[in-house]
């Protein structure tokens, strides 16, 4: 079996990164935590300066940015276990290889599977970087949907993505809900609309609504950490956003 003897964390927030280390001392006592850094700025120059880890604990959102920039600007040799609050889609795309998605509160069972997965099988250099570049291009396509093209009765429809407030799904149909409250079925199914729209306006809130921002009216606190989301439609829908997902839908909703 590989051991691993030193690790890197790579988180801003305080309390995920004190869990982190203490998570890591439960599951591998012996094992070293190189450093906690909080941006990518620090970590790049840290990656310059020192010798590679065996391991780095990757959120993905950084102070100073997305930390997938590491990759671009430094070179990194070893594995990474990526800690985020991104939603299940993401999680299954990537668990696979020697790349791991933990979604925030990282659970120790689920810390301890992923290193002892690195510890039987560390992956060589040369064999993360088409995964890396993979990710990095699932995560940020170049281009977006600005339109779809529809049958509608006898003839088409084209209806720009600007004129869509919200997608939501019912009865394994999915329903374009129109500015002016109009509702139109199309046949992409919310995951595959997740990857097609522009994130900076889109947001997958749950499994049942992706979201565009000037849609929403209210945020309200909900129990457990949730929040809820009143939309600015004819039938006044209520969205719930889930604990796990409520820091990144914040961020985005504040850039």
């Amino acid at each position: 079996m590989n051991s691993i003897k030193k690790i890197l964390i790579l988180e801003d927030e305080q309390l995920n990164s004190d869990r982190l280390q203490r998570l890591m001392s439960r599951i591998r006592p012996d094992i070293e935590i190189a450093g906690v850094l909080t941006s990518v700025k620090k970590t790049v120059d840290w990656l310059s300066k020192n010798e590679g880890p065996d391991l780095i604990l990757m959120d993905i959102q950084l102070a100073d940015g997305l930390s997938f920039n590491v990759f671009e600007l430094a070179d990194v040799k070893c594995p990474v276990i990526f800690t985020t609050a991104y939603d299940e889609y993401a999680v299954k795309a990537f668990k696979y290889n020697s790349i791991d998605y933990l979604l925030k509160p990282v659970e120790e069972e689920e810390l301890e599977a992923a290193v002892i997965k690195f510890e039987n099988s560390i992956q060589k250099s040369h064999q993360q970087s088409p995964l890396i570049e993979e990710l990095i291009n699932y995560m940020q396509p170049k281009e977006y949907r600005t339109r779809f093209f529809l049958p509608y009765r006898d003839e088409y429809r084209k209806i720009n993505v600007e004129d869509i407030s919200f997608f939501y799904a019912h009865m394994n149909i999915t329903y374009a809900s129109l500015t002016n409250g109009e509702k139109i079925v199309v046949p992409q199914t919310l995951e595959i609309l997740e990857k097609e729209l522009e994130p900076k306006n889109f947001f997958r809130a749950n499994r049942q609504y992706i979201l565009h921002v000037n849609a929403i009216e209210k945020v309200h606190n909900f129990f457990n950490g949730k929040l809820k989301l009143k939309l600015k439609s004819q039938e006044e829908e209520e969205v719930v956003v889930s604990r796990a997902k409520a820091p990144l839908f914040k961020t985005w909703l504040d850039y």
